[in-house]
């Protein structure tokens, strides 16, 4: 019997899919192992709590910074809690993991496994390194048929902790049979938890913090037009008093990750990256660090999430951007800002700071967003059932024009581009020179031995089109503006 999804979780079909398959009955009496894992305000906790709920679950969350004596005492508080039991002894890590097991087993439903969710599984470990060889033992033994079986969800934000469960010689490395990763919700869905039916409105709050469900439960009112977007940055983002605060939610961030131990070192690199430095030679010159130096914090960052390589599809050679929206925001308009903000100016700091966001941040991620649309919804909507293949971006040298040109959106299948696309986030509406422009690229692509002759060519704008754009537009054309990108 499948157990549905609940309403209340936007989006996650496919992670649901991936529990509900987990969680399934026919259970062998084995012991299986699932980790989970996502940035902080991805909505683990929200989507576990359901798993552990529809089907008779022990739910339990690790403390940070809990000594090891209280942890298990609380431990075992939750299980008798769980199954009814008027108090429960404080015993080692082993004992309450048996416990836990038999207890969810006596309250799962019939046919179900039993199930036990431990949340913020690095905070356990953190005192009791031990954990995952216990849960290698138990697994073992549940192999064997000596031992309690089962479904264990191990879970937790600090994505180095959680990607170390299952490397090299670790004890679960092998044992798991769910790794799911949470990565934000995408911009339709967002736009969907926020509750905003204005285009213009959701791309920009998304601009602001992405796809994190966890946000949405932070701040009190939503933005339902632009107008009101331009009260709203001010009176949450920027204030000081708010737990959406961008520099304090940045801050905690960067202490999920034990690496992390010099974070003003992250703040600088990060703050370089926003502003535009995308080698490492340009990170180094612009922290006055050395490449060795810059180098590790990168790579850091990297399995984090917070920045991402883009590679140019075409020349082949990579650039950093940061990938995490609100570390984006932050580093480029609260952090140059910080002491206004800190006496409350958060309006002055908002109009001073209003041009930075729409050249730095709005045109970017309407840039991304265009890519965006083409890897996850123009397949449907353009009726071509097989995709569009590697999206990314590209800088194109036109040999016969002798000029370069840098493509927003490249979608390539090998040797065939399958799409070519500018966006622009500008005030003007584009005209047909942007379809010439495209056209040029094509021609230049072809020169490169690229097959490119039945690309779509994609004009998008944040403002619309000429009425000569769109008279020009036929069957291999698509403009898209951001009722359109926006499904509606």
């Amino acid at each position: 019997m499948l157990v549905e999804k609940p309403d209340t979780i936007i989006g996650r079909d496919l992670e649901w899919a991936v529990l509900e398959r987990f969680l399934r009955a026919g259970d062998d009496g084995s012991l299986k192992i699932g980790i989970v894992s996502g940035r902080r305000r991805a909505g683990k906790t929200h989507l576990l709590t359901a798993a552990a709920g529809a089907v008779g679950g022990l739910y339990h969350v690790c403390v940070q910074e809990e000594g090891d004596l209280s942890a298990r005492a609380r431990f075992a508080a939750g299980i008798a809690a769980h199954g009814g039991i008027a108090g429960a002894a404080t015993a080692d890590w082993e004992s309450l993991l048996v416990s836990a097991l038999d207890v969810a087993a006596r309250t799962a439903p019939p046919g179900r496994p039993p199930l036990l969710v431990i949340d913020e599984f690095p905070y356990a470990m953190a005192k009791a390194p031990q954990l995952p060889g216990l849960l290698q033992l138990l697994y073992d033994r549940a192999q064997r048929g000596e031992g309690p079986g089962g479904r264990v969800v191990l879970c937790g934000s600090s994505l180095s902790v959680m990607r170390e469960l299952l490397s090299g010689t670790k004890p679960l490395r092998g044992r798991a049979m769910v790794d799911l990763k949470l990565g934000p919700l995408d911009y339709r869905q967002t736009a969907e938890l926020w509750g905003v039916a204005d285009p213009e409105t959701a791309m920009k709050v998304h601009a602001c913090v992405g796809g994190y469900p966890g946000y949405r439960r932070l701040i009190d009112r939503t933005p339902r037009s632009p107008a009101e977007f331009e009260e709203w940055v001010p009176d949450t983002l920027l204030s000081t008093g708010f737990g959406a605060f961008t520099t304090a939610e940045v801050d905690y961030l960067l202490r999920e990750d034990p690496r992390i131990t010099d974070r003003s070192a992250y703040h600088d690199v990060l703050g370089a990256i926003a502003r535009g430095s995308t080698t490492l030679a340009k990170i180094g010159a612009e922290t006055g660090r050395s490449k060795d130096a810059v180098r590790p914090l990168l790579r850091t960052l990297e399995s984090t999430g917070y920045v991402a390589r883009r590679v140019d599809l075409v020349r082949g050679r990579s650039s950093i951007s940061v990938r995490d929206p609100i570390i984006r925001f932050d580093r480029l308009v609260t952090a140059p800002r910080q002491g206004q903000l800190e006496l409350g100016q958060s309006q002055q700091v908002w109009r001073a700071m209003r041009d930075t966001f729409r050249s730095q941040i709005i045109g970017p991620h309407f840039e991304e967003l265009a890519r965006e649309w083409v890897r996850r919804f123009a397949a449907a909507e353009l009726g071509r059932e097989e995709g569009f293949g590697e999206v990314g971006t590209a800088n194109v040298q036109d040999n016969a024009g002798r000029a370069k040109y840098e493509v927003d959106v490249l979608g390539v299948q090998g040797r065939t581009v399958t799409f070519i696309g500018e966006a622009k986030a500008t005030g003007q509406r584009q005209g047909a020179s942007a379809l010439e422009r495209l056209e040029t690229i094509r021609s230049a692509l072809a020169g490169l031995g690229y097959r490119a002759e039945g690309a779509v060519l994609g004009v998008f704008s944040l403002t619309g089109f000429t009425p000569e754009l769109a008279g020009l537009a036929g069957p291999g054309t698509a403009l898209v503006g951001l009722d359109r990108m926006y499904g509606r």
